[in-house]
């Protein structure tokens, strides 16, 4: 008997067996139940999740022979003949190679003829979004007043080409992608019923290479076990997909944090060894980066089978919040600008350097937490900590002489200043930037909160802004946080408004420059002032 292949074989047969898409199954299961079909339904998602499995699984659901219901029985000759593609009842066309009208107006001439051994006819129409306009004119009226006998399912993965005039007759069920932890619990199930020995991390290789798409997991997997040879293992499939060791991602984060810009010149050599894909090396540093930004947030992150999250917060104390964005952002756009680059490794070097090269202008003077752009500079080297401990708040009575000794009298405050020398950090100073001082009432220090940084505001870090504030003014202070836009800037504010000065300074210093009014005279040329960016970090 011929090899049937695992994307075949392992196609779900009842609504049971498929998996990540229960917002869909729950409603059809409803509508059978209870009788309320509709007579045309739509599955929109990308390729690989279910469209037209759960397509075929309705068609059985309303042409079992034991009756409509949603756990269709699976062994009545209507059931078989369905899953076997035979049933003469249910019409599947892929409308990528029909899309001319006389192939629909052929579909449909024998709409009006009732269902020859079925309860229902049902036309499954699959990627119905590549057929022409005329096309879709001829079935609309049909999709419009059909027989009762007639069910139309159609499965697009473009569904704004369709026309609102098709949407509007339909019921539309958008498919999710699948999760890399749902394709890696279903591989594993797949390859215990087959008696094949895996190693996990090489399953996950592969349920991220699939890209939400469960049959090109199912694919993958096929071709893992032939390349491997029957156990699929780490290194095998590393090596099968051209995917980078996540030992070298998780160097390559380090040594990124550390400033090591000739540890990871050494690292990207040792990588080239194993022929890699560079463009997977730039997404798993995205990914991974982006992971160390949620963490340094929320205190917390999703581990799934990568990277620890004992790791990642590691990296999340080791480098600057806004750092960590910077270098999100720089790989995102290497990713997208390989192309261009002479070859991949040399593509993937250079954005490596340039997250080593630039960082946030505030980072390189007052390290405050708006930043007027970027600026050149040595990277600091690994530091922990970056986000301070709680501080302990202590009586007033028990302070020691030398607390006092160093503490300041208290006086409404230049807020941008005071923020500047409290020492905060992370998004403790973040929230404090964003924040205005509106006054003092005994212990109490009342601040406004700019609206739009409202999720920042938690009872830790109001605490530790309380915490710095009382340590300074040599007393026990609190502080209240409002939520509302106030009279006086925020620091950052502040600085937002000082870059726009000094942007429009710069315009109108260009505009009067004698050599830019020489070239305007001479030559008709126009000075696109709307491109004048700030690139020094020195605030003058």
């Amino acid at each position: 008997m011929s090899y049937l292949v695992l994307a075949r074989k392992w196609r779900p047969k009842n609504f049971s067996d498929t998996v990540g898409q229960e917002h869909v199954l729950q409603a059809l299961m409803n509508a059978l139940e209870t009788g309320r079909l509709h007579h045309a339904y739509l599955f929109t998602g990308t390729r690989g999740v279910g469209k037209t499995t759960i397509a075929r699984i309705l068609a059985k659901a309303l042409n079992c022979e034991t009756g409509v219901s949603a756990a269709p029985c699976g062994t009545c000759s209507a059931c078989r003949e369905i899953d076997e593609g035979r049933f003469v009842d249910l019409i599947e066309v892929d409308a990528a190679s029909k899309t001319k009208v006389d192939d629909t107006r052929d579909l449909l001439d024998n709409v009006q003829y009732a269902a020859a051994r079925g309860r229902y006819k049902v036309y499954l129409i699959d990627e119905v979004h590549m057929l022409s306009k005329s096309s879709f004119n001829a079935l609309l009226k049909t999709l419009e007043e059909p027989p009762e006998h007639v069910k139309f399912l159609l499965a697009t993965t473009d569904p704004q080409k369709l026309p609102a005039t098709v949407l509007s007759r339909c019921l539309q069920f958008n498919l999710k992608r699948m999760t890399p932890r749902l394709i890696l619990d279903r591989l594993s199930h797949i390859c215990g019923e087959e008696k094949i020995e895996f190693d996990a991390a090489a399953l996950a290789l592969l349920a991220r290479a699939a890209d939400g798409s469960m049959r090109d997991a199912l694919s993958l997997l096929d071709q893992a076990i032939a390349y491997c040879g029957g156990k699929i293992e780490e290194a095998s499939t590393a090596t099968m997909l051209g995917t980078i060791d996540r030992d070298h991602v998780v160097r390559l984060l380090k040594l990124l944090a550390e400033g090591d810009g000739k540890g990871m010149i050494d690292a990207v050599r040792e990588i080239d060894e194993q022929f890699p894909n560079y463009s997977s090396l730039l997404d798993d540093l995205a990914r991974d980066l982006q992971r160390v930004a949620v963490y340094q947030v929320v205190g917390t992150c999703d581990s799934e089978d990568e990277i620890s999250e004992a790791e990642i917060a590691e990296l999340a104390e080791a480098m600057q919040i806004a750092d960590v964005q910077l270098y999100y952002q720089t790989a995102i756009i290497g990713r997208r600008d390989l192309q261009l680059a002479p070859d991949p490794r040399s593509g993937a070097e250079m954005t490596l350097l340039r997250m080593l090269a630039f960082k946030p202008a505030a980072a390189e003077t007052t390290e405050s937490a708006g930043g007027g752009g970027l600026v050149v500079g040595k990277p600091a080297p690994l530091r922990k900590a970056t986000r301070p401990k709680p501080a302990q708040a202590q009586p007033v009575a028990n302070q020691t002489t030398a607390a006092k000794s160093t503490a300041h009298s208290w006086t409404d405050p230049d807020w941008s200043q005071l923020v500047t020398s409290l020492g905060l950090a992370g998004a403790v100073r973040l929230l404090a930037s964003n924040c205005a001082y509106l006054k003092r009432q005994e212990n109490t220090v009342f601040l406004g909160l700019d609206p739009r940084s409202e999720s920042m505001l938690t009872k830790q870090r109001k605490d530790e802004i309380a915490a710095s504030l009382s340590k300074r003014f040599g007393e026990k202070l609190l502080v209240d946080i409002t939520v509302g836009a106030a009279e006086e800037e925020t620091p950052l504010q502040q600085e937002s408004r000082k870059v726009d000065e000094r942007l429009e300074e710069a315009r109108q210093t260009l505009e009067a420059d004698p050599n830019v009014q020489t070239l305007k005279n001479m030559f008709g040329a126009e000075l696109k002032t709307d491109t004048i960016e700030i690139i020094s970090g020195d605030k003058g």
